[in-house]
């Protein structure tokens, strides 16, 4: 495991950024809006050439989603790289990529969901920052209160403006402070990552957790995986985002997401809170993944938490 983090040069007004399809297909129109919110941040975009192609339920072949992820990482003309959309693919990718232009010169790539896999390499393998944060077919729409506290806190980060998320405290938090580097995001792909060359140590870690149209027993399966894997033992801190259209199983559970979660972080003190405002909802707040944060979890359902960057 990489100790030291390098943190990417935050972005000025006039560099050039891509959009990149590394995983599934987009529509026209949100990578257009997706384009079109970058510039008006004064950000010049260059749009892959296979951004908008179709393979099943890819952006393209692997090759040709390859060599546009590829282009955007060796361009040193490309000070950040954001990823259109998650769904399915990145880790089809993660092997064939060469990162020695990269690791010469570092720049942000964004995205979450599917694009843990590369938020989870990156940390791992390379020591690189990366922003857990919206991607343009989820930007809400322009104006509205999730489109700041979204887009917004994704526009803060690449600039490097401050980063400061209040929450509100849920029953289930359990209280305390710590500061230490964010590791994780979405479940499902961390769960498949395990026992890959891109399965991050979680050691001394804040993990954060998220996911989407799951079953309720493929929650608790992955959950166990984790606590086999020592996983629930040895970080400093957990935060919970949102789980979004869980479903029943034939046997449903008795108890909430929440709940089970709670039932694997209970034999430890580090600080957890619950309904973190990160994952498949609009007010996808952006996160400094592999950069010490403080975590404060207050303890009172009354009050509200804070997750601050030492950046």
């Amino acid at each position: 495991m990489l100790s030291a983090i390098k943190i990417p040069p935050f972005l000025e007004k006039g560099q050039k950024v891509a959009l990149v399809s590394p995983a599934g297909c987009i529509d026209a129109a949100c990578l257009e809006r997706g384009a079109s919110v970058l510039e008006s941040w004064g950000l010049q975009v260059e749009i892959g050439p296979n951004a908008l192609k179709e393979f099943g339920p890819f952006a393209g072949t692997d090759p040709e989603r390859l060599a546009d992820l590829q282009a955007a990482l060796d361009n040193p003309e490309i000070h950040a790289v954001i990823c259109t959309r998650g769904g399915y693919g990145s880790v089809r990718l993660i092997d064939h990529l060469d990162f020695s232009a990269f690791e010469r010169h570092p720049k942000w790539i964004a995205g979450f969901s599917d694009i843990t896999v590369l938020l989870s390499h990156l940390q791992q393998n390379l020591g690189v920052a990366s922003l857990h944060s919206c991607m343009p077919q989820t930007y809400p729409p322009g104006g509205s209160p999730d489109h700041e506290s979204s887009v917004g806190s994704l526009r803060k980060a690449l600039f490097g403006e401050s980063l400061l998320h209040r929450f509100r405290n849920q029953c289930l938090n359990r209280p305390g402070s710590v500061t230490a580097p964010i590791i994780g995001g979405n479940l499902s792909i961390l769960y498949s990552l395990r026992g890959t060359p891109t399965d991050i140590d979680p050691t001394g870690k804040i993990l954060l957790i998220e996911d989407l149209d799951e079953f309720d027993y493929h929650i608790d399966r992955m959950l166990m995986n984790l606590q086999r894997g020592g996983w629930f033992e040895r970080i400093a801190g957990l935060v919970v985002g949102t789980f979004t259209q869980i479903k029943k199983g034939a046997h449903p559970y008795t108890r909430d997401v929440w709940e089970i979660i709670s039932g694997y972080a209970a034999p430890y003190d580090y600080p957890v809170c619950y309904g973190f405002p990160a994952g498949h909802v609009p007010f996808n707040r952006a996160l400094y993944m592999g950069v010490p944060a403080c975590l404060e979890v207050e303890n009172s359902a009354q009050t509200s938490s804070q997750l601050s960057f030492y950046i």
